[in-house]
């Protein structure tokens, strides 16, 4: 992605946007090209969008999955691929409104001019009913695939009622990356962070450290998780996670005040909190510098 198209995405998302964009450049060649060829590309993230939410923390709450998708659409170069990070819909004890949710979210994707999508299940979306109705309307819980020579991983940390991974999940890591290089880049999705950011806030995922230890051997990963609503970044030795801001409200940084309560409403800033995040690999090593960038109604 060249600079000249990264400024023309900022100068559109500064316009009220509230989208994350997550940029590749180089950094990862594709077996059986030329030494020193490379796949430039970039995908754009979006994270908990909470499609039904209603409340004061976001009283403009509808308004910003349709906005999400008019500004990706309006990019100068279409990203490779969009992935979302969990918790697409809002929780709802009512097995009816919840697939009614999702299925309005679908309706919103299909406005998406990007030829892959990649999904994946919040708490929201998945622990009431095991991932039931997110597997019937957007297929498996985890998986994995690679693009452009990157390994991409998605775990599925919300579905058990515990919110673990479990040793089946954890066996099929090993088992999946196992068929990678030693030196592959290596790219997680998952929607809790995988280490221990503040447990009784539920930002943690019990047997995250399991994963952890699997991805370890591999030197290159970089993990991508949504849930906290804000910005964090975190390093387990080589290892770098990087939480995205919401899309819908902010929630406060962990152990700021006694409760996990949403950031206030601000009707004179309605983007504080809710920004973009540009993600550069290094042309020389597959590793990746971000770049959080507020939005206009922020200054």
């Amino acid at each position: 992605m060249a600079v000249r198209t990264r400024r023309e995405f900022l100068q559109i998302a500064g316009v009220g946007g509230v989208v994350f964009a997550s940029g590749l450049l180089g950094g990862c060649s594709t077996p059986g090209r030329p030494a020193g060829a490379q796949d430039d590309f970039y995908f754009v993230q979006l994270s908990d969008t909470h499609w039904g939410y209603q409340g004061p923390a976001n009283p403009e709450a509808t308004v910003e999955l349709p906005r999400a998708v008019e500004l990706v659409n309006a990019l100068p170069r279409a990203p490779d691929f969009v992935v979302f990070t969990g918790d697409l819909t809002h929780t709802t004890d009512d097995d009816q409104e919840r697939r009614r949710r999702m299925a309005q979210f679908r309706e919103h994707l299909g406005r998406l001019r990007v030829r892959t999508v990649r999904l994946m299940a919040g708490e929201h979306d998945a622990s009431l009913d095991r991932g039931a109705a997110f597997q019937e309307f957007f297929g498996p819980l985890r998986y994995s695939f690679d693009h452009k020579g990157v390994h991409f991983v998605v775990l599925d940390n919300v579905s058990h009622p515990k919110g673990i991974l479990g040793d089946a999940q954890i066996d099929w890591l090993s088992s999946d990356l196992k068929a990678q290089p030693a030196g592959a880049p290596i790219v997680v999705f998952t929607h809790r962070p995988l280490f221990d950011l503040k447990a009784d806030w539920d930002w943690t995922t019990a047997d995250g450290s399991r994963a952890i230890d699997v991805l370890h051997a591999y030197p290159h990963v970089t993990v991508f998780y949504g849930h906290i609503h804000q910005e964090h970044h975190h390093r387990t030795d080589h290892i770098e996670h990087h939480a995205a801001r919401s899309l819908v409200f902010p929630l406060p940084a962990p152990g700021s005040q006694p409760n996990r309560t949403p950031v206030p409403w601000d009707p004179s800033h309605p983007g504080r909190g809710l920004g973009l995040r540009d993600v550069d690999a290094d042309p020389r090593l597959p590793s990746y510098r971000l770049r959080e960038v507020p939005l206009a109604q922020e200054a």
